[in-house]
């Protein structure tokens, strides 16, 4: 006992980050960092902790939280002279993770992840996404004529679910050559709905990792809930090997991830669950935030409608047809890019921020010196809804990103991070975001079946974001599409 109290006695007054702002208790204890965690609103709470305490707050005993843009640079950025910061533990226990292997995502040696990052980048560049285009669209598509069939209905339809399961069938088309056929079906695909599930586990281990006294009283508490989530990634990953090994073996002339990846020569000595590892966890990552992203679009567009009635000016003014809707016919429209980046910052699709560990000897972020093993973030909600970097953060103004002559310090929104690991599927991303928004504006007049519906008082942090229904009314404005 006495221990623990002089701990605390010196967390609080002589440790390295005692001189960092932050509530008293989360200096000295990891109990306020698991409560925000499991409450589900962390990314709120840091929020509110940056608006009291300023840029740089301590939100754990050895952790620091940033909300600037110049801790993206100094965290997550290459530095001359400076040692990188490597990923912090939260990243362990990816897919494959049980067999000692690492995925792009979860692999936190540099090296390695640079000789990963090398393999796959091919298969993400702009020509690839160019050739993986057909294979987007057919999902777009079958979307948008969804959309027009539901929510044609007084109840409308949930665009929540359609750009949740669209996006699931894009990448696990393009990573595992097979779609999941979750917008054919009412029924959701079993790999997405268990791959779901354990991500909702995901909080309690992050929570367990600072407080192992919760591991064990939830050991108890959940034995069969953590031993299905074990059966569950299991499954998803015997998935995920089989599909890549029938990918692998299948003679087509289909483009997508792994026609690219099995061309390169230095793919050649990674095994197949190596392969199925990165596209596990690619879709996981891939599929929901830009579900995410296009879900807060939409709604702050239907709640802003000088917003909506521009970008719809601009989207039915630069098409004739619809079959003229492309990647590259929308990447030149300048209010539709302005909209998709404002929707990025005011609901940032990645709630979490990215934790590294300070190098040995220490280093500084944004001008603060701190020792090294301590834990560092900028949270991306904190950063992109702060006063400080946006003028009236919580008002959704797309033109902030057309007239730079503003004080918006907008280098502070990094939706796809920055540095060696920031988003491989940015370009992906960018196709989906931009030909999905423009044939919906272009076909229908959409309309916000609950005009009240509050967007962030209703999202929680399960890993992921836990979004609300965004029930909508679609009605074709009068326009013949010709289906491919």
């Amino acid at each position: 006992m006495k221990l623990t109290y002089r701990k605390r006695f010196y967390n609080l007054f002589f440790h390295p980050l005692s001189k960092i702002p932050g509530p008293w208790l989360a200096s000295i204890s990891d109990i306020p960092y698991c409560w925000w965690l499991l409450g589900g609103r962390q990314p709120y709470k840091v929020l509110e902790l940056h608006n009291k305490y300023g840029p740089t707050v301590r939100i754990a005993p050895n952790e620091v939280s940033f909300n600037t843009a110049q801790s993206w640079k100094d965290i997550y950025g290459h530095r001359a002279g400076h040692q990188v910061f490597l990923k912090g533990t939260f990243y362990e226990g990816g897919s494959f993770s049980i067999g000692g292997i690492t995925s792009i995502i979860s692999e936190r040696r540099p090296e390695v992840h640079k000789g990963m990052r090398n393999q796959l980048s091919s298969a993400f560049s702009e020509s690839a996404v160019a050739d993986q285009e057909e294979i987007v669209a057919a999902s777009v598509d079958k979307l948008v004529r969804k959309v027009g069939v539901r929510g044609s209905a007084e109840k409308g339809v949930d665009l929540t679910i359609l750009f949740e399961r669209m996006t699931f069938d894009i990448t696990g088309d393009l990573a595992f050559g097979e779609s999941f056929g979750a917008l054919d079906n009412e029924k959701q695909h079993p790999w997405i709905s268990t791959a779901s599930g354990s991500l909702m586990l995901a909080p309690l281990i992050d929570a367990f990792s600072h407080y192992p006294t919760l591991a064990r009283v939830f050991a108890v508490l959940m034995h069969r809930q953590f031993k299905k989530a074990l059966a569950d990634v299991k499954d998803n990953e015997k998935f995920s090997y089989e599909a890549v090994k029938r990918r692998r073996e299948r003679e087509t002339s289909r483009r997508d991830f792994l026609t690219r990846i099995l061309q390169e020569k230095a793919i050649k000595g990674v095994s197949d669950r190596q392969i199925a590892a990165h596209a596990s966890d690619l879709v996981i990552a891939g599929s929901d935030t830009t579900a995410t992203a296009l879900a807060a679009i939409v709604y702050h567009l239907l709640r802003n409608p000088s917003s909506l009635a521009k970008l719809t000016a601009e989207v039915r003014g630069s098409f004739e047809r619809y079959s003229d809707i492309t990647y590259s016919s929308t990447t030149s429209m300048q209010y539709l890019h302005a909209v998709i980046l404002e929707g990025l910052r005011i609901f940032p699709p990645v709630p979490f921020a990215l934790p590294r560990i300070v190098p040995q000897g220490g280093d500084t972020v944004d001008c603060h010196f701190l020792p090294g093993g301590a834990t560092v973030y900028t949270n991306p909600l904190a950063t992109c809804l702060s006063s400080t970097n946006f003028q009236d953060p919580w008002l959704f103004r797309p033109e902030r990103w057309i007239d730079l002559s503003n004080s918006d310090i907008r280098d502070s929104s990094q939706p796809f991070s920055t540095g060696s690991r920031s988003c491989l599927g940015r370009a992906l991303a960018w196709l989906e975001l931009q030909t999905t928004l423009t044939k919906l504006i272009w076909v229908y007049d959409l309309q916000l079946i609950e005009p009240d519906l509050d967007w962030h008082g209703s999202c929680r942090m399960v890993s992921l974001w836990k979004k609300p229904a965004l029930m909508v009314r679609a009605k074709n404005r009068g326009v013949e599409v010709e289906w491919v």
